[in-house]
């Protein structure tokens, strides 16, 4: 498991605040929602995965380190 110091666990706090939409760029796992996917952020946890509902229904998370996200603004 990876570890994260309590910098970089606020700064992504910061750069992915509870409601900025996202859109995942990879992420290892079979029931993985499709690339180029998007999704609200519900949260970071204190070991630094981005809690995403994703448009799709689910509500994996990206994990740090791991997988890969990146911030978009809201096509509304």
């Amino acid at each position: 498991m990876r570890t994260i110091s309590k910098e970089r666990l606020q700064s992504l706090r910061e750069k992915y605040p509870v409601g900025c939409r996202v859109e995942l760029l990879r992420m290892d796992d079979i029931q993985a929602p499709a690339i180029g996917t998007k999704g609200t952020v519900i949260g970071v946890d204190d070991i630094g995965s981005i809690m995403v509902s994703w448009e799709t229904g689910s509500s994996l998370s990206v994990v740090f380190g791991e997988d890969l996200c990146r911030r978009i603004e809201d096509d509304k």
